[in-house]
């Protein structure tokens, strides 16, 4: 019967869990706790193909516990049920520890049920989740359970295990293997922190390959082949697509073209044009801002182009928006202005406008009162002293200038001209 080398090759102890040393390494928490045979419930947060399955067994095996196995997307509340009525039988003396993936697909209700049969212990919750539980899971599943983050695993983490699947494999084949320089560390690469996809990597370089006098060879092309599009982590609706946001929007307002045109990148190969788009078009205007009021002109242009080009050709003048953006100099004055009016306006802190402001809809009308607008156009450099706030907020200051030199500019001209009009 065929078994898949990802399962064939599970860990069995947790020294040979690749990565998760953060939790699992010497006197990491989570280890020390399966060591203790004390295991609370828990809820394993992270990617797939880091480990959280495989320390479910571990653990399963450790504390001789029945290992039961839901998955969310497809379970009832009525299986939970089939799982309790095992508790104090022969079947499951030691209580059962009930592994379920992906419980953000659980509702609401199906949580609460879920609560009634771990609350007294027999049934020992360990739930796993690509989504931040923080956002999906029942709270008062939460402060029952202990939430352990499961990373990605880096190619250096990784490498040992595919060397490991390698030679499993070759013995399995009655094979010598001849791997050229490089292939092994661009699987290790390639998987994106997703041992499982490594493994299948490895799994398929044996079936594709096809041996010679008793050597088979393990060639880049085909590794190359096998991952043409790198496993990159990628979800519009979770936590890696907003994270990819924050990250792209944070290069550059933290002047780093290259780390600005990665993440642009990660968009680029998901295919998710919009979303950078809206991301870049923000920056402009958030961190640019008036420090080079051009720079939202010219993104807009780039992002329009870029929208009629559709991909691959859209790369183009993204990474130009992006390139110019995240090296033009920076300005939230704008930014803190609007918010600052805002905070004013929905405290409350308004008042009427005042009349010299108001439209003249009513004049002619028999309602009408003097008005007393003076037209800056008449008055010498365009300007004339008059009060433009109501009068709750007059001598509010909203917007402070940059210390850039366009703000610092527009700034010396006004307080010239102002002080002017006021001797």
């Amino acid at each position: 019967m065929y078994q898949p080398l990802a399962d064939a090759l599970r860990p069995r102890e947790l020294s040979e869990v690749c990565g998760q040393e953060h939790i699992l390494g010497t006197g990491g928490l989570l280890r020390r706790l399966i060591e203790s045979g004390h295991v609370p419930n828990m809820i394993f947060y992270g990617p797939s193909g880091t480990g959280k399955t495989t320390v479910a067994n571990i653990i399963a095996a450790k504390t001789q516990r029945k290992l039961c196995r839901l998955n969310a997307t497809t379970a009832s509340t009525g299986d939970i049920k089939e799982i309790y009525a095992q508790l104090d039988t022969f079947l499951a003396p030691n209580g059962v520890l009930l592994y379920l993936d992906e419980i953000q697909y659980f509702s609401k209700k199906q949580q609460q049920t879920l609560l009634e049969y771990i609350e007294n212990g027999k049934i020992t919750l360990i739930a796993s989740t690509t989504e931040n539980p923080y956002f999906y899971v029942y709270n008062a599943i939460l402060s029952r359970s202990t939430v352990f983050e499961f990373k990605p695993v880096t190619p250096a983490q990784a490498l040992p295990a595919v060397q490991r699947a390698v030679r499993y494999m070759a013995e399995k084949n009655g094979v010598t293997v001849q791997a050229e320089d490089g292939v092994l560390d661009h699987i290790c690469y390639a998987c994106g922190g997703d041992m499982r996809k490594a493994m299948n990597a490895v799994e398929l370089l044996f079936a594709a390959g096809k041996p010679e006098n008793g050597v088979l060879k393990l060639t880049m092309e085909d590794a190359k082949a096998l991952s043409q599009r790198a496993a990159m982590r990628y979800d519009r609706d979770g936590d890696e697509h907003f994270d990819a946001l924050s990250a792209l929007m944070k290069s550059i307002r933290g002047s780093d073209p290259d780390a600005a045109v990665h993440y642009l990148a990660r968009f680029l190969e998901a295919g998710d044009l919009p979303s950078a788009c809206r991301r870049i078009l923000c920056s402009a205007a958030e961190d640019v801002g008036l420090a080079y009021p051009q720079a939202i002109a010219i993104v807009k242009a780039c992002v329009d182009s870029a929208l009629q080009l559709g991909l691959p050709e859209a790369r183009l003048p993204l990474a130009d928006a992006v390139i110019l953006l995240a090296t033009a100099p920076k300005s939230n004055s704008g930014y803190l202005a609007i918010d600052r009016a805002m905070a004013d306006v929905k405290k409350g802190k308004a008042g009427p406008i005042p009349r010299e402001l108001q439209n003249v809809h009513a004049d002619g009308t028999g309602f009408e009162r003097e008005q007393g607008y003076l037209y800056p156009h008449s008055f010498p450099n365009h300007w004339v002293r008059q009060q433009y706030l109501p009068d709750a907020l007059v001598g509010t200051q909203y917007y402070v200038p940059g210390d850039n030199k366009t703000e610092q500019a527009a700034k010396r001209y006004w307080d010239e001209i102002k002080g002017k009009a006021g001797t």
